[in-house]
């Protein structure tokens, strides 16, 4: 654009001096006249720069999952085909189902043996509450014998040092006392056994027994559950719409769960375009501005787009977390990091079909300066014509 400027100053320059030499051609006119061009061109730099930023850097992004397993197992079935389009939900690999089946059998094989450990602790519990009883009306039957004893202890023993009754029947009445207070003792105890039995309970006042019982049951069906959803997951499907890229994944493969051994790589549709700018060209930009892009891949073709944020952060703006203090002091200057600004195609160009990893250059044309945006938008067009040149010599 500054050539095409530069031209045409150059052809009215032509005009005045040499065709119609209305001016003398002069050193002072000289001066002048070359002075003009270069002081105009440079203002006018200046204030593209700073109304119409415009980025020699703008590059299509598209979101991209490495395809990782949730299970490992050996794989069945590949049915999807490299870099062809597939929709959400559709089948990207089928790995062996049979070792998941029969983990589920397996559990659900337990579950009627875990409810009947249930109903046999229900049961016990029954039986201790039945023996608590016993051992109450027990214990009240020798305490009735014992008050007896103990009244015939007194009355025979009274008998005997009067002389109205046998030293045999007193004996006989004080080891009938002492029988029936061992009786007495042992029937306690049993109650007591039982009653330290059906203490020993869970939170929820169930008998320990019941309670563990029930406890094991439910793991077993959280077990199942956790089994069923990894079966699920022999069947992986696309988590959006997209493509498979670096497909090497085939059957009697071994997929494995484990983060940094992807089976394959998955590029969703959803895309979005940042054009990067110098930290000092975005004092004027705000979301919402008008910008136009030219990609390489589309030679003469203007792509329009608005500003949707700008990404106010850089790397050079992180203090990672580590055991070395940061340094302060004087280092090498490191090169100044760019501010990224995000675009989005507007409804005029959506059905524009933009690569991953496409590059070209852009134009942002803020609020202010309106009459220069002309100049940047000659600029971008011009640009994007070049872009049908293949400029290598093989």
């Amino acid at each position: 654009m500054e050539i095409l400027l530069l031209g045409i100053y150059g052809f009215f320059a032509w005009l005045i001096f040499f065709k119609f030499k209305w001016l003398p051609w002069n050193t002072t006119s000289q001066v002048i006249t070359y002075t003009i061009p270069v002081v105009l061109i440079g203002i006018l730099i200046l204030f593209l720069n700073l109304y119409a930023p415009s980025s020699h850097d703008v590059r299509v992004i598209n979101y991209t999952v490495e395809i990782v397993p949730s299970v490992t197992g050996q794989v069945i079935e590949v049915p999807v085909e490299p870099n062809s389009h597939v929709k959400k939900g559709d089948v990207l690999f089928r790995i062996d189902p049979t070792p998941f089946q029969n983990e589920i059998k397996n559990l659900e094989a337990t579950i009627p043996n875990l409810a009947a450990k249930i109903i046999s602790a229900q049961y016990y519990n029954r039986e201790l509450s039945a023996q608590l009883n016993s051992a109450s009306d027990q214990i009240n039957v020798v305490n009735a014998k014992y008050e007896l004893a103990k009244k015939r202890y007194s009355q025979t023993k009274a008998l005997a040092e009067s002389g109205a009754g046998t030293k045999f029947d007193f004996e006989q009445a004080a080891a009938n006392l002492k029988d029936l207070e061992a009786q007495l003792g042992v029937s306690k105890a049993a109650k007591t056994q039982i009653i330290e039995k059906m203490s020993a309970k869970s939170s929820t006042g169930e008998l320990s027994e019941v309670a563990q019982a029930r406890a094991n049951l439910a793991q077993a069906k959280s077990q199942i559950e956790q089994a069923k959803w990894r079966l699920e997951q022999t069947v992986y499907r696309a988590p959006a719409d997209g493509r498979v890229i670096n497909l090497q994944l085939r059957e009697g493969a071994m997929a494995v769960q484990l983060p940094l051994k992807p089976v394959m790589s998955f590029v969703e549709d959803e895309q979005y375009i940042v054009a990067l700018y110098e930290q000092n060209e975005l004092r004027m930009v705000e979301p919402g501005n008008e910008a136009e892009i030219a990609l390489r891949t589309h030679p003469n073709q203007i792509i329009k787009c608005e500003v949707e944020k700008i990404v106010w952060a850089t790397s050079d703006g992180q203090v990672r977390m580590n055991g070395i203090i940061p340094q302060t002091g004087e280092h090498p200057p490191a090169e100044e990091n760019r501010f990224a600004v995000r675009l989005k195609v507007t409804d005029h160009d959506k059905d524009t079909f933009l690569a991953a990893g496409a590059v070209g250059a852009g134009a942002i044309y803020t609020e202010h300066g309106k009459i220069i945006h002309l100049v940047r938008k000659v600029i971008v067009r011009v640009s994007t014509k070049m872009d049908w040149l293949i400029l290598k010599l093989h």
